[in-house]
């Protein structure tokens, strides 16, 4: 889905220099960045519906008796685009908070920026490592790959009763983390990876990585895909293979984008998802506004963006003012907010969520199986 630039409200550029006092009447300005361009155009669309549905709910409820207003910026799908988005949208003293990238290696890539800036933002980026970087304006709406890897490793060993397993990670910094943290998980379980195969983004022939799994004899495959597109090209090299063995990946296995392009070749699989629509009430809610507005499935593209806003929308109101501080402060103090998402309940670190739901493709429908948290 191709957002037009025309379409967007973006932040116009300004100066740190002289401070700026809001008037009453003022819009609370969030800032966001967005892939408008690029192979991540499609989920990039998803975002910006999912963050508007989010924009139009704490606005029907009111925050500090003024509209929040949404600007965003094209990240390119990379990672100097990501940086200079935010660059333009930071220079506008009037920006209250951001929504950035929901791929670890554009946060990694913004945050001594953000650090700079010294304003909250709100990000969907996975690598565990992004909490624990000192940056204290880092607050993320998805659950970390710690999580992600512990649910991955329990459901495959203890579940569908896997012994050898075969993970295939990109090399950035998302992939690297969770491959990390699911090596971690299994070795717990007595288990070492028969194969541990790594791969560059953004790639147009997986065939040697899908040739590393097969000639591996795993009996089962864990996955940590950045790009949807990636993903979905090394599925259907994986199958024409005749690779078969059971299949648990990352979120981006249960993404739309993956889905659309992969076809077949994902059914039966199985992922951990931070959104399923059939988990909670408030998922069911937030789907069936993002079916009429989009005429797609939501994922989890579109509902950590919503719940990005929805937070940022509780947190301004607990906090009674825009002030960074206040506002960081009211975000960590978040307990039992029910998101698209799951529950959240913020740690010192600035993670929301610990856990995971297991979901799987069944002739190319996400069902939803269970959900397994873990203490914060």
């Amino acid at each position: 889905m191709a957002i037009s630039r025309r379409t967007l409200i973006l932040a116009s550029a300004g100066t740190l220099a002289m401070p700026y006092v809001a008037r009453a009447a003022d819009p609370i300005k969030i800032g966001m960045t967005v892939p408008i361009t690029g192979p991540a155009a499609e989920s990039g669309g998803f975002m910006t519906i999912g963050a508007k549905i989010g924009v139009e709910e704490v606005n029907e409820k009111g925050v500090l008796g003024r509209k929040v207003e949404l600007h965003i910026e094209d990240d390119q799908t990379t990672n100097p685009g990501a940086v200079l988005a935010f660059s333009r949208m930071s220079g506008d003293p009037t920006m209250v908070a951001f929504i950035g990238s929901v791929r670890s290696t554009q946060v990694h890539a913004m945050a001594p920026d953000v650090l700079k800036i010294g304003k909250p933002m709100m990000i969907g980026g996975t690598d565990p490592a992004l909490t624990h970087l000192g940056n204290r304006w880092l607050f993320r709406c998805r659950p970390n790959d710690s999580y992600s890897a512990k649910v991955i490793a329990q459901y495959g060993v203890e579940t569908l009763a896997k012994k050898k397993w075969a993970i295939v990670h990109s090399t950035d910094a998302f992939g690297t983390g969770g491959m990390k943290a699911l090596v971690e998980s299994l070795k717990a379980a007595g288990i070492e990876p028969s194969l541990v195969q790594g791969y560059t983004n953004q790639q147009a022939d997986f065939t040697p990585v899908a040739l590393a799994v097969r000639q591996s004899g795993a009996d089962v495959l864990g996955s940590y895909f950045t790009f949807e597109t990636d993903l979905g090209v090394f599925a259907r090299q994986l199958r024409q293979l005749g690779v078969r063995v059971p299949w648990i990946g990352s979120p981006s296995i249960t993404n739309t984008s993956a889905l659309n392009l992969a076809g077949a070749s994902l059914y039966g699989t199985f992922g951990v998802a931070d959104y399923a629509v059939d988990s909670s009430p408030a998922a069911k809610t937030f789907a069936t506004k993002f079916e009429m507005q989009s005429k797609n499935p939501p994922d989890n593209q579109s509902s950590w963006a919503h719940d990005a806003v929805v937070v940022l929308g509780r947190a301004l109101n607990d906090a009674g003012s825009t002030d960074p501080d206040k506002l960081r402060t009211a975000i960590l103090a978040i307990r039992g907010l029910e998101g698209a998402e799951g529950t959240y309940n913020f740690d010192q670190n600035g993670d929301g969520l610990h856990g995971y739901n297991v979901v799987k493709n069944n002739s190319g429908k996400i069902v939803f199986d269970k959900h397994i948290d873990f203490q914060a």
